[in-house]
């Protein structure tokens, strides 16, 4: 099936006399005849469910559609995307571990690696998405075991090398993880460039609406942890936690890490996707093709215009010919990147601060990628935590406004904004 039909039918399919849409299985509990088969359950030998707080029916088929569109073998919903980022470094990194990450990412997951999850004994090696291939090869170590970053940077609007990275993370026996939120599977499908990985937080495009927070994890399939078992011990040695199953072996290439995840992470920290936020999900989900197509076109034309302002000191959007990830961009996103722009207005903090007063369609939220016109100022917000070296790194400076172009009239969206560049 093509990417429009899958957002449709993907996932879930009725059978004779049943619901069209996904059921929302709202039960914390699932009842079965015996107690041997309730243990065939906790001893991973059969497929169900036991309790919400691990897997839960609506969730799966919402994964499963998500694997679909991302060309994936498995998948699970979390609570967020926070914990999908979480889960998927957690899953197989622990003390003493290290990581390389792109150092353009969204500012929660900068601190959530660099603060929480150091604390938690594992380390971080911040890199560009810019950095030369010596710079890139001198970030790893021996307890390496992965590598991070976002197709499109948060909110920088970076574009990530993938194959690079795939290549650098490969040449070291570990996967390469990318969060695909803001491009989408509609515009990238990081798998088919080498990546091992996706992350999402479906909260963004994929819901759409400011309607349910939510996160998702999904595996290509492809990595081979038993080709690099010291490394990855979690999934390549016995479990004792579950009676001495070992993840590799028994699920193989296409279901050992999402298995994982679910029977010991999510068992244990409970971090589940509401089954009613699902739903909501999989309703955003149904018109995904179509209101990425309708984001980029707006956001193109926006840029277009910000670039010739006059109180527009400087714009990023790798739609635009000329910007320095343009090309990559075309490479892997040539149908279109994301209605994310970043730019920031003649005179500062305290112009861009005034610019935003005067706003009417485009409304100051802390949320992005969804239908409506949102626009945030991050170092006075998202990326408040940073300092002032960590907000250049991480390509927010102190005027950058970060404007998610939504699906309106595009007129009325370049109206407001000019409207609103009048006051500085």
């Amino acid at each position: 099936m093509k990417r429009e039909t899958k957002c449709i039918q993907a996932g879930y399919e009725p059978k004779n006399g049943e619901s069209r849409m996904i059921p929302i299985i709202q039960s914390t509990t699932f009842k079965y005849d015996t107690s041997e088969d309730m243990g065939k359950l906790f001893d991973l030998e059969a497929s169900g469910y036991f309790y919400t707080r691990l897997q839960n029916p609506t969730n799966d088929f919402v994964a499963a559609k998500i694997a679909a569109l991302e060309g994936g073998t498995a998948a699970m919903l979390t609570s967020s995307g926070q914990a999908a980022n979480f889960f998927s470094i957690f899953n197989i990194a622990s003390q003493g571990d290290h990581i390389v990450s792109s150092s353009m990412i969204y500012g929660g997951t900068f601190n959530l690696f660099n603060v929480t999850m150091k604390k938690m004994g594992i380390d971080f090696t911040f890199v560009s998405p810019d950095c030369t291939d010596e710079e890139l090869e001198a970030a790893f170590r021996p307890e390496t075991k992965a590598v991070f970053g976002e197709t499109i940077a948060n909110p920088a609007v970076s574009v990530l090398d993938i194959e690079r990275f795939a290549d650098a993370a490969h040449a070291h026996g570990v996967p390469l993880i990318i969060d695909n939120t803001f491009a989408t599977p509609i515009f990238c499908r990081p798998f088919e460039w080498g990546c091992d990985i996706v992350t999402h937080s479906t909260t963004k495009y994929m819901d759409g609406h400011d309607a349910a927070v939510g996160g998702c994890i999904v595996d290509s399939g492809k990595f081979d942890w038993m080709a690099h078992k010291d490394k990855f011990p979690g999934l390549t040695t016995p479990d004792e936690s579950y009676h001495g199953i070992t993840y590799a072996e028994k699920f193989g290439m296409e279901g050992a890490f999402i298995t994982k995840a679910t029977a010991q992470l999510m068992r244990d920290f409970g971090s589940i996707q509401a089954p009613m936020n699902a739903f909501f999900l999989n309703l955003g989900l149904e018109t995904l093709d179509v209101r990425m197509r309708r984001h980029v076109a707006n956001a193109q034309k926006v840029a277009e215009f910000l670039e010739k302002h006059p109180n527009v000191a400087w714009i990023d959007y790798p739609g635009l010919p000329g910007n320095k990830y343009y090309d990559l961009a075309q490479k892997y996103m040539p149908e279109g990147t994301c209605g994310v722009i970043s730019f920031g207005v003649k005179g500062g903090r305290s112009a861009a601060e005034e610019f935003m007063k005067h706003l009417k369609v485009a409304m100051i939220a802390t949320h992005v990628a969804d239908a409506h016109t949102c626009i945030l100022h991050p170092a006075n917000s998202t990326h408040r935590q940073l300092s002032d070296e960590e907000l250049i790194a991480s390509g927010v400076g102190p005027d950058l406004v970060r404007l998610s172009v939504g699906i309106e009239n595009v007129e009325d969206i370049i109206e407001d904004l000019e409207q609103a560049l009048s006051y500085i």
